[in-house]
């Protein structure tokens, strides 16, 4: 991008509360189920009927809230956004204006250059979501699924704090990050449990005023975030280079084209004549409820790391890995106070445990791991009782049945060779029938011997253990 301007970002992003049930009625918020079969007169909006707030989506909201750093407002109400949609079948949708739950937060990211920077949270507010319009391009018509009608969510409006896609992308990574931790919503992007709108606009480098903002609509991958942020930041530097002006207004991102498209003019708050709901009286929020919610925050990422550091000494790459998912952290400490290694540890999650989950097409939460099992296989192979090959086969059976790791390898006779007379004679054998190797390794090629522990290991079927092996081949060819 030219230096001449600095991008200016700033993300609406919507999160869609885990509550079994909606936020104004008791119909089912599980994803997929047959179209429009979720559905009732509250959430439909038929005359009559009166919403009641979901207590567990409220408790969510708050706990996401705290996590960022914000300040519970400590009266709420809730207000009527007025527009039409054909899959907002009220007409309008209970949101939150102008007292919403919390205010003032924030979240620290790194920029390009490692430096960490704070992206200020302006608020955060409870709203229900819409339902959603399914096209088919070969017909003069669309369907309307009213399923998603209703369902929690929570906005959490950024600041204009961020200065490049990229900036933007960390922060997404990072908020999701922090409400997986909370186990609140699964995040899921691609079931629109988290979505995003982002404004952009540009001005002269060193200016304080903002230029002229565009939204981008209903981003749902951080790729598509960095990628329609990209491409706009390009056209509209494109425009003001010519002397264009540039409109307020909302676009979609086509991201098989890879364009933003103009959608609508940008709304205005008194476009969508926001009026108290009357149907939801305001209430207080006690400080007992924050406090206790407060109480039970688990520890977030950023501390999580910290800690780790200080108690681990795992290196960035370990960290990352680790620190990137609570379950991850979790199993890795439970690892650890078994089988006192965190490196060790660490590599059998990065390794064999995370390829089974792979195969499995799942993540290692998926895998239902015993623990104590494989901090067994992890203690076997490190004290020589098993090789490396046959832990990964145990690791695997275990994975899958449930067997206890001691006797798969006593049934599967997988029991490393470790007797100093057995090997000796194997490895006689391998040297009688390999003499060039033999004399190859005398003569200072030091890859023969790595050849003759792999004929070892053949001929023992993999039980022989390496080290051993290699230590008394290294022993015989040296005399």
């Amino acid at each position: 991008m030219n230096s001449k301007y600095e991008t200016v970002i700033g993300l609406e992003a919507h999160v869609q509360l885990s509550t079994q049930t909606k936020i104004f009625c008791g119909c089912s918020t599980c994803f997929g189920a047959e179209p429009n079969t979720q559905v009732c007169p509250v959430c439909l909006g038929l005359p009559g009927v009166l919403p009641v707030l979901n207590k567990k989506a409220f408790e969510y909201s708050i706990k996401i809230s705290l996590a960022l750093g914000c300040d519970i407002q400590k009266i709420l109400k809730f207000d009527r956004k007025n527009y039409y949609y054909p899959d907002l079948p009220k007409a309008f949708q209970i949101s939150q204006y102008d007292m919403p739950l919390a205010y003032q937060g924030s979240l620290n990211i790194e920029d390009e250059f490692g430096k960490e920077r704070t992206i200020s949270i302006t608020r955060a507010h409870m709203e229900e979501d819409a339902g959603k319009l399914i096209h088919d391009p070969g017909k003069p018509f669309s369907y309307v699924d009213l399923n998603r009608t209703g369902t929690p969510l929570l906005e959490i409006v950024s600041e204009p704090d961020m200065r490049s896609p990229d900036e933007a992308y960390r922060y997404m990574s990072k908020l999701k990050q922090i409400i997986k931790y909370l186990d609140v919503s699964d995040c899921n992007m691609e079931e629109g449990s988290l979505r995003c709108d982002a404004n952009i606009s540009l001005r002269i480098r060193g200016e304080e005023q903002l230029g002229c903002k565009v939204e981008i609509k209903n981003l749902n991958s951080f790729k598509a975030v960095r990628d329609a942020l990209t491409y706009e930041q390009v056209r509209q530097e494109d425009m003001l280079e010519e002397e264009l002006e540039i409109v307020q207004e909302t676009r979609l991102w086509d991201e098989k084209k890879g364009v933003t498209i103009s959608m609508r003019s940008k709304e205005q708050a008194q476009d969508y004549r926001y009026f108290p709901e009357p149907d939801l009286v305001p209430f207080v929020v006690s400080e007992e409820l924050i406090k206790k919610i407060s109480e039970d925050l688990p520890e977030l990422p950023e501390k999580r790391r910290e800690r780790f550091i200080a108690e681990y000494n795992l290196d960035e790459k370990d960290l990352e890995f680790i620190v990137s998912e609570k379950y991850n952290g979790d199993l890795f400490e439970r690892l650890v106070s078994i089988c006192p290694d965190p490196k060790i540890v660490c590599n059998w999650i990065k390794g064999e445990i995370m390829m089974n989950a792979k195969e499995k097409n799942t993540d290692l939460m998926g895998l239902s791991l015993n623990v104590e099992n494989v901090a067994e296989i992890i203690k076997m192979t490190k004290d020589g009782v098993i090789s490396g090959l046959a832990a990964k086969e145990v690791l695997k059976e275990t994975i899958d049945t449930g067997k206890d790791p001691i006797a798969i390898v006593e049934e599967k006779g997988l029991e490393q060779v470790s007797d100093k007379g057995e090997l000796e004679a194997i490895i006689d054998e391998i040297i009688d029938a390999n003499e060039k190797s033999a004399n190859d390794f005398k003569s200072g090629k030091e890859n023969a011997l790595s050849f003759l522990v792999g004929q070892v290991m053949k001929r023992s079927k993999g039980k022989a253990n390496p080290k051993m092996a290699n230590d008394i081949l290294r022993k015989k060819l040296s005399k």
